[in-house]
């Protein structure tokens, strides 16, 4: 669209109210280009007057051309030329300090130029920078502002002192936050209500209800009201003060309505939830978002499922809550169902750094690569960072649907990694069985200062296990103990009993388990005892397992392995009495299930099953493929994968 100025206008060429009227209708930056032409060729850059107007127009613009060139403008025509006025100088800082992408480095520049060029600074001035140190939690700035207010005599003000607080609490310094308050001559109900927050935001609950009892009854309001009945819905034992504090408020809002209902669902109360959600005056999705949520969560997908139908205006978070519901309770499928139906079609919904994740750890749990493919096609299209969770999650997925290769190139690609991605792309290799891969990664941490934690030592000894590097998996267990000083939880315990077990060391890995110095669970028993089925060791076998049954009588599989080791060795009447046992305690072993994708579609396996349509075909050519036959290999491109381990490091 081209901007127009009607040839019939009476205005003069020097008039520059064709170029003012012309300026609402602006908000592209092919008009902004226009706007500058015609200032240009009319010689009005010169005119402070219009140029400041054009700033004024623009400063506040949504739209981010005219938000720049109001910029533009006061720093090549006002900001070191003739201009001493701090009204323009204060809209261009809150240009930077406030909105939803703020430059706070800029916004503190530019008051320490109006310090220096002697602009006459304001209280507005000084909030504005306030509100910058708040924003990004800078400590030392904000003292400095603070120093500065008390030599120039306006820290006295009210509003400066209430930022002051709100400061010294955004940078986690209740102590300073309280000497301000404390002094204060005068307060006022944002002094109250920032010191109340402040408390119940750090947990002192009990300091809160002090100053909430202190303030002036006129001085009460709702946010007052709604931060107690917050903090006090999020303790443990606070929930009964907090209905106390619900029933007695002068007026309740929305606020007031769901942070009980979250503290409700916090402590387990799903009916008392229920109870204010059905009385609610009116409901927004925050309200439907957590009950969803409370009720996933406690394993009631149906109901939060048919609340989620009910549900009138559907937005990003209530889709998150019920996906996440659905992951949480095993309905991988029907959680991408959400996905695909609501967020990308009925809803039209932009999906966020928690739907991706959500997604991905579906995809990665059904196996389903194409669908986990468009999903890194979708994050690459727009930019989004995988410097976080969602780095680990897609490194996680590729792993888990068995492409090694894509999990390491994207691993390679993420130029910020923190410790997690190491740990995802350790695990990932070790469940390959690519043992020795994972355990150069290890050292490649090691060599970049990468600090491990517990994560990464399960995967580095898992992947010691799966490729039988005994020596160097008990390398790892001392270089955590002795180098790292870390103590070992179960879960290493597990793994270097299991790599001794796969190794046949069975004598070495019961020693582990008596000289542990933590209780070993049933997990850690019945390792050692599947790696002495595995080797037939009868003697620590049938001792372990007769353990495991007194420890865990309804579980299935040590009578199982116990029963498969005495088979192993002809003693049939023993394997008879054991199976026997679990008939009589009417126990079943619950059958293995695989999962195969092929040309999109997911085929599901149970041990045994017949029911597939093509289950003849399989069974032939399964057949042939365990005969003898140099056509059939198996490889693994090591190489491949070497290399893209030395792109990553």
């Amino acid at each position: 669209m081209q901007l127009r100025v009607s040839a019939n206008w009476n205005q003069p060429w020097n008039s520059t109210l064709p170029t003012l009227l012309l300026l609402p209708k602006c908000n592209s930056q092919n008009h902004v280009n226009q706007i500058h032409a015609r200032i240009i060729t009319t010689g009005f850059i010169h005119n402070t007057s219009l140029t400041t107007k054009i700033i004024l127009n623009f400063i506040s613009s949504p739209h981010t051309p005219l938000l720049q060139f109001a910029r533009y403008l006061f720093f090549s025509r006002h900001a070191f030329h003739h201009s001493r006025d701090p009204f323009l100088w204060n809209l261009i800082i809150k240009s930077y300090s406030h909105g939803s992408q703020p430059n706070i480095t800029k916004a503190l520049t530019l008051f320490s130029h109006m310090l220096h060029n002697g602009v006459p600074v304001d209280t507005f001035s000084f909030s504005l920078a306030l509100k910058a140190c708040s924003r990004a939690a800078l400590l030392k700035e904000g003292m400095q502002i603070h120093g500065l207010l008390a030599k120039l005599l306006i820290g006295s003000d009210l509003f400066l002192q209430n930022g002051l607080i709100s400061c010294y609490l955004r940078c986690g310094c209740l102590q300073l936050a309280h000497q301000v308050f404390s002094r204060m001559d005068k307060l006022d109900s944002v002094s109250f209500n920032t010191m109340i927050d402040g408390y119940v935001k750090c947990g002192m609950i009990h300091s809160a209800r002090l100053l909430f009892d202190r303030m002036p009854l006129e001085d009460k309001n709702l946010n007052s009201w709604n931060s107690m009945i917050c903090g006090y819905a999020q303790s443990e034992d606070g929930l009964k003060v907090a209905w106390e504090l619900f029933d007695n408020m002068p007026q309740r809002d929305l606020v007031s309505w769901n942070s009980m209902i979250d503290g409700c669902i916090k402590r387990g109360k799903m009916e008392d939830a229920r109870h204010l959600f059905d009385r609610m005056p009116k409901r927004d999705p925050v309200s439907w978002g957590s009950m969803i949520d409370g009720y996933a969560k406690l394993g009631s997908v149906e109901i939060a499922a048919a609340m989620f139908k009910q549900m009138p205006n559907r937005d990003v978070i209530a889709c998150n809550a019920m996906m996440a519901g659905y992951l949480q309770n095993g309905f991988f499928v029907e959680a991408l169902a959400v996905f695909d139906h609501y967020m990308i079609g009925e809803c039209n919904l932009k999906p966020d750094a928690t739907t991706l994740l959500i997604v991905i750890s579906a995809i990665a749990q059904l196996g389903y690569l194409d669908e986990g493919r468009d999903v890194h096609g979708y994050i690459e299209a727009n930019s989004i960072s995988l410097g976080g969770k969602l780095g680990v999650a897609l490194i996680h997925m590729y792993s888990k649907c068995g492409n090694i290769e894509d999990a390491m190139s994207v691993f390679g690609n993420i130029e910020e990694k923190d410790v997690d991605h190491w740990n995802a792309m350790i695990c990932g290799l070790a469940i390959h069985g690519l043992g020795e891969l994972a355990l150069n990664l290890f050292m490649e941490m090691e060599t970049l200062s990468v600090v491990p934690d517990d994560i990464t030592f399960i995967g580095v000894l898992s992947a010691c296990a799966h490729a039988g590097l005994v020596k160097e998996g008990l390398m790892c267990f001392e270089i955590m103990r002795r180098i790292h000083r870390l103590e070992p939880k179960l879960q290493h315990f597990g793994c270097i009993i299991d790599v001794l077990g796969r190794a046949g060391k069975l004598e070495e890995a019961w020693k582990v388990v008596e000289e542990m110095p933590i209780e070993p669970n049933d997990v850690i028993w019945r390792t050692l005892l599947s790696a002495c089925n595995n080797h037939g060791n009868l003697k620590i076998g049938e001792t372990v397992a007769k353990h495991l049954i007194s420890l865990d009588s309804s579980n299935s599989s040590s009578y199982v392995l116990l029963s498969n080791m005495y088979a192993g060795f002809g003693m049939w009447s023993n394997a008879k009495r054991v199976r026997t046992l679990m008939k009589e305690r009417n126990l079943k072993k619950i059958p293995g299930c695989s999962w195969i994708e092929l040309e999109g579609i997911v085929h599901e396996f149970l041990v045994q099953d017949k029911s597939h349509p093509q289950v003849t075909e399989i069974c032939s050519l399964l057949d042939y493929m365990s005969t003898p036959n140099s056509e059939i290999t198996h490889c693994r491109n090591s190489d491949l994968v070497e290399k893209l381990i030395k792109e990553a490091s």
